[in-house]
């Protein structure tokens, strides 16, 4: 025990000497001497700054009511962290919340300045309860402006996190094209390099017949084609390549290693290089060659670059369509496009379990014309639920269609289902089945918010094991 709880007293009183300085206490205001006796003796509690409240009294279940001084109250989370709850001063009560829920306070409770307060225990609180009416009203009413205050925090808190996950998937996506970039940049400042190095060497060996220039315009042209090769397996890939290297090798083709996959890639053979064995004898075909290939790597590389810039703007659109919806003024939303926006930021976690997304969309699906926000949230959760729950390789299924004035879209995936015990609660507030830390229990009822309130619309769920389907239906007039 510290020194600080070593210095705080805990002393048994009768309620009744308490009576004028409960009857200071809001929630005690006008309670009579008779209705205190139910309490008998209470437990008074006097506590110096620094001290834990929870500590002095060693318990975690009961009521308090702070007579004198000022505390704080805080929330440990899974990891650890501290989260302020709020601070209380005289005249205010806490406790009642875990005490109806049937659960343990779980506040780390610190004493601010010099403090007294009343510690009621569980029994106490029921008998207060009981006998007491205008103390039960007062006790309630606290309780449901605490926990509009609370839900009001979680919300705002479910909120942070979605952002927080949109961030994290933009981070990861704008990395990958990044990268890719950065490094074709880099293999292309290399290749200029041999390009300017070999450019040289031929110039220094004077003018090509006109043979040898006809030989190379024709392996550029068909080097530069604008159409890709068809694709072969890996295998054939394999076997072109090695042929190639083996054919270049026995030329007297220097760094034939790095010539062969980019040639063969292109679909250059031996074959396509008969012109250019009788135009150039001996070895003077390895700078031509040489050239060639730092030239097509440099087309390949600007292939990649563009690519990479293009994936850029397309996850700059996809947030700008994300964002778009918190835009409180009627407008137009495409539906397609508000999914599509959200699986663009939730592509890496996608990747990561290696699920496969199998969109069914209705080919002429009408635009929402609606004053709702937030429609993208909804995608966002249900979708990261979907994630969660899908096994390893498994599948993601979203579907749209027209049902009358409505548009219908449903998410599905391939995990164990919800237990039937679960699915009439599953869209009631901070009810989760995710481990501690992991999940508020918010998502669901957010989703039900944004869909039933803010566009009139519904949503269903649908479970069996191995498969769980959310289907969401909204007006397109709202």
């Amino acid at each position: 025990m510290t020194d600080v709880q070593q210095s705080s007293k805990v002393e048994q009183v009768e309620a009744a000497s308490l009576l004028t300085q409960l009857q200071k206490v809001p929630v005690f205001a006008g309670i009579s001497l008779q209705e205190l006796r139910c309490l008998d003796s209470v437990e008074l509690v006097h506590a110096d700054p620094g001290a834990d409240l929870m500590d002095i009294t060693r318990t975690r279940r009961g009521f308090w009511i702070l007579l004198e001084g000022e505390l704080r109250l805080q929330k440990r989370q899974s990891d650890g962290e501290l989260t302020l709850i709020g601070q209380l001063v005289a005249g205010e009560v806490f406790g009642e919340i875990p005490l109806l829920m049937g659960k343990d306070n779980e506040a780390v409770v610190t004493v601010l300045k010099p403090s007294v307060a009343v510690y009621l225990r569980e029994e106490l609180f029921w008998n207060l309860m009981f006998a007491c009416p205008q103390v039960r009203v007062s006790v309630l009413g606290n309780v449901a402006r605490r926990l509009q205050v609370f839900q009001s925090q979680e919300l705002h808190r479910e909120k942070l996190i979605s952002l927080g996950t949109m961030a994290a998937g933009l981070m990861h996506e704008l990395n990958n094209p990044g990268s890719a970039a950065k490094s074709a940049a880099s293999q292309m400042r290399d290749n200029l390099g041999r390009l300017q190095q070999i450019s040289l060497r031929l110039c220094g060996r004077g003018a090509m017949t006109q043979a040898q220039t006809d030989c190379l315009r024709i392996l550029q042209e068909q080097a530069l084609k604008p159409h890709k090769p068809n694709a072969i397996s890996s295998m054939d890939q394999a076997d072109a390549e090695g042929e190639l290297e083996s054919w270049l090798d026995a030329h007297g083709i220097e760094n034939a290693w790095k010539l062969a996959p980019t040639l063969a890639a292109i679909g250059f053979d031996a074959g396509t290089l008969e012109c250019a064995q009788h135009e150039f004898p001996g070895n003077s075909l390895s700078d031509p060659l040489n050239w060639m290939e730092a030239l097509v790597s440099s087309v390949q590389l600007v292939g990649t670059i563009e690519e990479s810039v293009t994936r850029v703007i397309d996850l700059v659109k996809a947030v700008k369509k994300y964002a778009y919806e918190d835009k409180p003024q009627r407008h137009q939303l495409d539906v397609h496009d508000s999914i599509q926006s959200t699986l663009v930021i939730l592509g890496h976690k996608f990747r990561q379990k290696e699920l496969t997304v199998e969109k069914l969309f209705a080919p002429t699906l009408p635009p929402l014309s609606t004053c709702g926000i937030g429609l993208s949230q909804v995608w966002t959760n249900l979708l990261d639920n979907a994630i969660d729950a899908s096994p390893q390789k498994g599948v993601v299924s979203i579907r749209t269609w027209v049902e009358g004035d409505r548009v219908g879209i449903t998410i599905a995936d391939t995990g164990p289902g919800v237990p039937e015990e679960n699915r009439k609660r599953i869209f009631e507030p901070f009810f989760t089945t995710k481990p501690t830390g992991q999940g508020t229990g918010l998502g669901l009822d957010i989703v039900r918010h944004i869909v039933i309130d803010k566009f009139g619309g519904e949503i269903l769920l649908d479970s069996v094991p191995g498969k769980t389907e959310f289907t969401v239906k909204l007006p397109v007039v709202s």
